[in-house]
């Protein structure tokens, strides 16, 4: 396996994706490349990663994907060195266990052996970091610290007490950044503004990198980097849901997993990219159309305009599969009501009905069991996906596609959507985004 580090801290907030990014960008370039990936659910932050190595970022994630998914997404390819960043606190995750681990970014080190990079806020603070910094590296044997980066460094004399306390028990300084030098990126309601959406991109990842090798030792960084070999017992994989599949994407239908769509190349599918906000259709020589997750209500009055977009997946819908995930779900349903409280037609496939008016935030992992045939798995088949989004459901009157419950076992009321066209096609729809197969 190429050698990795694992970006890490005790809480959100706390510095962990402007050092992922800021490191990837230095070490990018000086000619180092740099495989991405994200630990957990995130949607967004994979774009960042990709944009900042020029190869794209895979999540992993302890709860959704067993040990062997892990093993095969990790895999060594021609990079140098792998980067990835956590989710949340280090050891955060939920309470029931799911296929490798309770999804927390712990669970993630321990599989393959990446050490810990912690990112520790140092403000208001001095000899303490070092207890906090301590205990993460005590708390389980499994996972390797590495060594910490200071954040939020207010002078020479506050970091000379901070390394003091460091040296007493033994933890070694990767890096300091002073209290001015953090990059601050736009943010949204479900986190990050995306990649794409994100202007002078290209210059933030550039001033990102420049702080990164000015503030910590990237060759101390190379050289610590390490990992495990892996179980590769095989895992369950689930069928592309067509042999040519027409894929919405565009700034409104961003938020699909890459390795989902790398597994449905694997076996052999073809993905027709179309873009619904220019007024698209799907390929009419595709057999199966997937419409991902994005940010449908900002585009609320752009897509009930788009009558080609529209009429075309209707039609397409008459005699083949239709599957859409979060807002690509509500953009199949009857209507939506922006924040505004403004009401767009969607594409009536199902009668869903969501509304941003009241926001209600809905979020979380989800297990799956199918109660219907959908066209990349059969009835009884159990999913593992995430849901995450602010819409408040109005209507979802349609034939339940799935029993679904979260990660403690509780069932909620987020069942999916199913419905049969009179030409024999199927529109199904879920709220949580898959994943994977669960193994048993």
């Amino acid at each position: 396996m190429t050698g990795g580090l694992l970006i890490a801290a005790p809480a959100s907030g706390t510095g962990k994706t402007t050092l992922t990014l800021g490191l990837i960008a230095a070490l990018r370039a000086r000619g180092v490349a740099v495989r991405p990936f994200k630990c957990g659910p995130d949607y967004i932050d994979p774009a960042f990663h990709a944009a900042a190595a020029g190869r794209a970022s895979v999540n992993l994630d302890s709860w959704a994907m067993t040990a062997g998914q892990i093993a095969a997404l990790t895999a060594s390819d021609d990079a140098a060195l792998v980067i990835a960043e956590g989710s949340m606190g280090l050891f955060d995750g939920v309470a029931v266990p799911g296929e490798a681990g309770i999804g927390a970014s712990a669970d993630i080190a321990a599989l393959t052996g990446w050490p810990v990079v912690l990112v520790l806020d140092a403000s208001g603070a001095a000899q303490s970091v070092a207890a906090m910094a301590l205990g993460f590296a005590r708390y389980r044997a499994d996972v390797r610290l590495a060594g910490v980066v200071l954040n939020n460094v207010a002078s020479a004399r506050h970091e000379a007490l901070i390394r003091r306390g460091l040296e007493a028990v033994a933890i070694e300084v990767l890096g300091v950044l002073p209290r001015a030098a953090g990059i601050r990126l736009p943010e949204r309601h479900l986190g990050l503004v995306q990649a794409e959406e994100t202007h002078e991109l290209e210059a933030l990842l550039a001033e990102a990198g420049a702080v990164i090798a000015r503030c910590c030792d990237l060759e101390r960084m190379q050289a610590v980097a390490s990992a495990v070999p892996m179980d590769a017992t095989p895992a369950p994989r689930l069928a592309p849901p067509g042999g040519r599949i027409a894929l919405a994407r565009d700034a409104a239908f961003s938020f699909v997993y890459p390795h989902l769509l790398a597994e449905w190349r694997a076996a052999g599918a073809t993905i027709v990219p179309f873009s619904p906000l220019a007024d698209e259709a799907p390929d009419p020589g595709a057999d199966a159309c997937w419409l991902p997750g994005g940010y449908p209500e900002l585009h609320a009055p752009r897509l009930a305009a788009a009558q080609t977009f529209r009429a075309g997946l209707r039609a397409f819908a008459e005699t083949r599969p239709v599957h859409g995930e979060c807002g690509g779900y509500m953009v199949l349903g009857a209507g939506l009501v922006a924040a505004d409280g403004a009401r767009y037609p969607m594409a009536g496939l199902l009668g869903l009905e969501t509304s941003f008016a009241t926001r209600r935030m809905h979020l979380g992992y989800r297990l799956a069991t199918l109660a219907a045939p959908t066209p990349f798995a059969p009835p009884g088949t159990r999913l593992r996906g995430h849901e995450f989004h602010y819409a408040t459901i109005l209507a979802q009157p349609d034939a339940p596609l799935a029993a679904v419950t979260d990660a403690t076992g509780a069932a909620v009321a987020e069942t999916g959507s199913l419905r049969l066209t009179p030409g024999g096609g199927r529109v199904t729809g879920t709220f949580f985004h898959l994943i994977a197969k669960a193994s048993a």
